[in-house]
Parts: structure tokens; C-alpha cells; sequence
């Protein structure tokens, strides 16, 4: 159509063209000698006008092209006629980007769903606080600061809750956004902690009532002795025996007999045995040493009633009673006293205790009574069973817990968290277990990045047995507020630094059960604490936190209530 167009235009001008040559022919009075004889100047006319158009053509032909590639190259067309639609990344690698969407919105949704739970149980909080108000502004002046306290433990509390939910909503803010962002991706172990709650923390201390603690007298006779007998586990288990083994022989009005060194660990390194005695204001414990000098040379278990009667009486083998006996002891008849099997303990009640245990004889033992179950709630209660002037009896040695406190004051500060991180031998010893409590270091991240946010802390302090290449994994993947978190660990002796000169000058730095006292110590005194469950070593630091009022509400263990998201197979 547009070549007919152009020809069309061409043959136009023709006919202009040629008319106005015959007018100017027929003016002319020699009009009849130029059309006879110069036919063949109009035609070269005519060559020229059509050989003028085919050039115009030829330059359109190569400089549009030009321009084309000229405006290709020095122009971003895509930026300019480009919708801003956001993208979605296929992030597993194998699955379509729509169901990457939808497992994001499904996830949310399942947030959601838990915030709207939480946000009823703030309503109902809420309208308990304001009957709680009501209620009290009746009560008279006397009782003013008692009001103030609980209306502000009130508040710490309402605080914590909306300080959770606001976390969570920031949680849900980045699952929703993961799939539409074209930069980075969502991680679950990121922390979404805004600065503006930089200095508050939602881990106040727990209030363990001490007022309304259940006690009793523990007055030994003089000349009446309950021997200690520890033998299962390591140093925390032989620990947890003590504190039981006090617990008896304060019912059964007893002096409780320390271990000898040379039958089990070396107590008087790690634990100031004196300290107990200061507590209650009279002689309740003795040394091994202090016992034999009382009674001269004649050393002598006058019975052994045994708690456990299987696997063995007394959960002894015959090379511990040989070990005793090398310590000059003469042992009385060995038997128990009920059928109680270390596998399976029964519940039982001081009364049980009496009515087995009771007896007139000088010296008695019981045997190891780790697994005994006797009025646990009664004994693991804050500050235990027995009345004292003190936060607790059973806690470590004055230099311990001075280098503890220099420790801290060196690389920690005042809030930290500490965390027990058992993995040498722990991962046959939880398999072992339905369900299993050895985590994968990546998932265990990610339970601890969530302590971090609440905590609003940034240094971990790690007590572990791990190898190195666990620790430093890790270590990559804590974050909190978008930076890797330290953590620190006890350095080994340096002269230059002054923390620990205390336990060198006393000869007891190299000592392992004094280095795990002082792990132990460390974390009593963190402002969270993460432990393993089924650890003894845990279990001591968590009786120690108690005591010392030191626990808060986000002390867990790691992963509380999460299942392993891979577990091995039994061999």
C-alpha cells in the first residue's frame, strides 16, 4: 500500500510537472521545434527527479537503523515501560514458586492464629488486673506497698506479654515478605527485635516465694552419724546425692558424714563444707578426716540399710566396699530394707523413711540414694527442705565463686546468657531416649536465637564439651539485630590476665572438677540460662539458680518442647 501510495504521488507530480511544461511550450513561439526535437531532455528531467528520490531512500535505509541502535544502547527501554511486579524465588530448588507463596501464607496464617490466642489471653489478663485494682484500693494504708508490688509485677508481666506479641507480629511481617523480596530470604532463625526496646528485657526474675518456703529443724544428736555412700555418675550426680543424703539425715537427727577423697571426688576443693555448718549454726556436717579423729580407731559402719536393693544392695559393687574397707571402716551386715530397684523408684514419704530408717545404732548407711524419690517437691523446692539463715547450703567455695564474679566482670557485664551445650557422649545417651534430646546444631540455633530476642542480650556464655567444628557452626548462626553473636568461652591461663589468679595462687587451677564448679557458677549467675535436658550438670546449675533467686522466666532447656527434626537410627 505504500508503494501504490508513492507511485500514485510520483504520477502526480508527473502530470504537474508536464502540464506546466506545455503551457510554458505553447508561450514559447518556438513551442513546435521543442516538442519535435527535445523529447529526450524531459526524459533526462525525469531520471534525474526519480534518481534524487531513490538516494533519499538509501540514506533513510541506513541511518534509521543506526538511530535505532543508537537509542537501543544508550536507553534502558525495560525501566521505562516496566511494571514494578514483585518476584517470587523458588527457594527449595524443586518446588514451583506458587507453592513457595502458599507454604508462606500458610505459615502465617498458623502465626496469626497463635497471636489471636495470646491476644484473648491478654484481654482476660487485662480485665483481671482491673478487678485486681478495684479490689485493692479498698485495703488500708498499712498494706500500700504491698499493693505497689503486685500491681507492678502485674505490669512486668502485661509488659512481657505485649513485648512477645509484637515480636511475633514482626515474625509474621517477615514470613508474608520472604516470598515477595527480590533481595535476601527468610531465615527462622533471624530475630526481629525492634531498637526501640534497647534496655528492656522480657526475662524479669522469678519470684520463688521464699516466704512460704516448707522447712524443718535439722538438730543432730551428737553421737548419731549418717555416713555418705555416692557412687553413680560424675561430680553433679555425687552433688545431688549430698544434698539427699542431708535431707535424711536431717529426719533422722544425724551428723552427715562427708566421702572420703580417696573413695570419691575431692569435695572440700569445690564446695565449702563449714559454710553448711554456719547456716544452721551448728555442727550438721564433718569431714571424713574430722570423723575418724572422733572416733579414734575404731571406725565402724555399725549398719548398712539399704534405700536400693537393686541392681546391687546399696547400688554398691564389690570394688567400692573394698574401697571402703581400705579406708579402715569395718562394715556391718549389708541388706535392704524394701525391694526398690534404681530403674523404677517408687514415690516415697518421710513417714516411709522413718518407719525403714529409724535406728539407735552409732553409724549408719543408707547407701546411694541418687535416684531415691522421697518428697520431691518438698526437696527441690527453692532454698530445700531444711531451715537456714542462708540462700542455700550445698553451693561452691568462696574462691570459686569470686572468680566467677571476676570472670564475669571481665568478659561478660551484667546480663548474658549462659548455656550448657552437652554433646560429647550425649548423642547415644538421648537417642537412647523416646523422644530424643539431641538437637541438630542448626535447629538448636534457632531455638536459641528466640531466647536472644526475648532476652534483649547480646554475649552467650558457653559451657560445652563440643568439638570445635560444632562451636564454630554454631557460632555462624547465631544473629541478634542482624549481627553475629559472640560467644565467649574460658579462655586457657594467661599470665596477663588477673581473673583467675585467685584459684592459681591456691593451687587449684588445672583441677577439672574445679573448672566445671566454676562453669557451674558462671551460669547460676547469668541473666537466662539454657540447659540440656537430662544433664545432672544442669540440674545443679538450675537448683543454684533458684537458691540464689537468679532464675528468670526464660530459663528453658535448649528446645523445650520441640522434637529432634532428624534422629539416627539404633545400631
Amino acid at each position: 500500500m505504500e508503494r501504490e501510495s508513492s507511485d500514485e504521488e510520483e504520477d502526480r507530480e508527473n502530470l504537474i510537472s508536464q502540464n506546466a511544461r506545455s503551457n510554458d511550450v505553447v508561450k514559447s513561439p518556438n513551442h513546435r521545434h521543442r516538442s519535435a526535437f527535445h523529447i529526450d531532455d524531459d526524459f533526462r528531467s525525469r531520471f534525474s527527479g526519480v534518481t534524487h528520490r531513490f538516494h533519499k531512500r538509501y540514506l533513510m535505509a541506513i541511518f534509521l537503523p543506526m538511530l535505532i541502535l543508537i537509542l537501543y544502547f544508550t536507553t534502558d527501554l525495560r525501566n521505562l515501560f516496566q511494571m514494578r511486579i514483585p518476584t517470587i524465588r523458588n527457594i527449595g530448588g524443586n518446588n514451583p514458586p506458587i507453592d513457595r507463596m502458599r507454604e508462606s501464607e500458610l505459615r502465617a496464617l498458623y502465626l496469626l492464629k497463635q497471636q489471636e490466642l495470646e491476644l484473648f489471653k491478654m484481654w482476660n489478663y487485662t480485665t483481671l488486673v482491673n478487678k485486681s485494682n478495684f479490689s485493692l484500693a479498698n485495703l488500708t494504708s498499712a498494706n500500700n506497698n504491698g499493693v505497689g508490688m503486685l500491681s507492678s509485677s502485674m505490669l512486668e508481666d502485661l509488659k512481657s506479654r505485649v513485648f512477645s506479641q509484637i515480636s511475633l507480629n514482626k515474625q509474621i511481617q517477615g514470613v508474608l515478605l520472604s516470598s515477595h523480596e527480590n533481595g535476601g530470604s527468610f531465615e527462622l532463625n533471624e530475630n526481629y527485635t525492634d531498637a526501640s526496646f534497647s534496655g528492656w528485657s522480657g526475662c524479669r526474675k522469678v519470684d520463688q516465694r521464699l516466704s512460704e518456703r516448707r522447712t524443718m529443724e535439722w538438730k543432730p544428736r551428737s553421737d548419731k552419724y549418717l555416713f555418705a555412700i555416692c557412687v553413680s555418675g560424675q561430680m553433679s550426680n555425687h552433688l545431688i546425692c549430698l544434698e539427699k543424703h542431708m535431707f535424711f539425715a536431717a529426719l533422722l537427727n544425724r551428723i552427715l558424714v562427708i566421702p572420703s577423697s580417696k573413695v570419691d571426688y575431692e569435695f572440700h576443693r569445690v564446695l565449702d563444707i563449714e559454710h553448711i555448718n554456719k547456716c544452721l549454726g551448728r555442727k550438721v556436717v564433718v569431714t571424713f578426716e574430722e570423723f575418724a579423729e572422733s572416733k579414734k580407731k575404731h571406725l565402724h559402719i555399725d549398719k548398712l540399710m539399704c534405700y536400693f536393693s537393686s541392681p546391687q544392695p546399696c547400688y554398691m559393687d564389690d570394688e567400692r566396699v573394698k574401697k571402703l574397707k581400705g579406708l579402715g571402716l569395718s562394715l556391718g551386715k549389708i541388706e535392704a530394707v524394701w525391694n526398690e530397684d534404681v530403674r523404677k523408684p517408687n514415690q516415697r514419704t518421710v513417714q516411709d523413711v522413718l518407719a525403714k530408717f529409724s535406728s539407735d545404732d552409732n553409724v549408719i548407711a543408707v547407701g546411694d540414694v541418687f535416684f531415691a524419690d522421697v518428697e520431691r517437691e518438698w526437696v527441690m523446692q527453692p532454698g530445700g527442705p531444711i531451715a537456714h539463715k542462708c540462700k542455700t547450703l550445698i553451693e561452691p567455695s568462696r574462691l570459686i565463686l569470686l572468680t566467677a564474679q571476676r570472670f564475669i566482670q571481665t568478659f561478660l557485664g551484667k546480663d548474658f546468657i549462659a548455656l550448657h551445650f552437652r554433646r560429647h557422649g550425649f548423642l547415644k545417651f538421648c537417642n537412647a531416649k523416646q523422644p530424643s534430646c539431641f538437637y541438630p546444631v542448626p535447629q538448636a540455633a534457632q531455638c536459641i536465637n528466640r531466647v536472644l530476642e526475648r532476652a534483649n542480650t547480646p554475649v552467650i556464655y558457653l559451657s560445652t564439651d563440643a568439638a570445635e567444628s560444632e562451636t564454630g557452626l554454631l557460632q555462624s548462626l547465631l544473629v541478634w539485630n542482624g549481627k553475629t553473636v559472640p560467644l565467649v568461652q574460658r579462655p586457657a591461663r594467661n599470665f596477663a590476665e588477673k581473673w583467675d589468679a585467685l584459684l592459681y595462687r591456691h593451687g587449684l587451677d588445672g583441677d577439672s572438677q574445679v573448672e566445671a564448679m566454676l562453669d557451674k557458677t558462671i551460669c547460676a549467675m547469668s541473666s537466662v540460662f539454657i540447659g540440656a535436658s537430662g544433664s545432672t550438670f544442669t540440674e545443679d546449675i538450675l537448683r543454684l539458680r533458684k537458691d540464689w533467686g537468679s532464675s528468670s522466666l526464660c530459663d528453658e532447656y535448649l528446645c523445650q518442647g520441640e522434637l529432634p527434626n532428624f534422629t539416627a537410627e539404633d545400631e
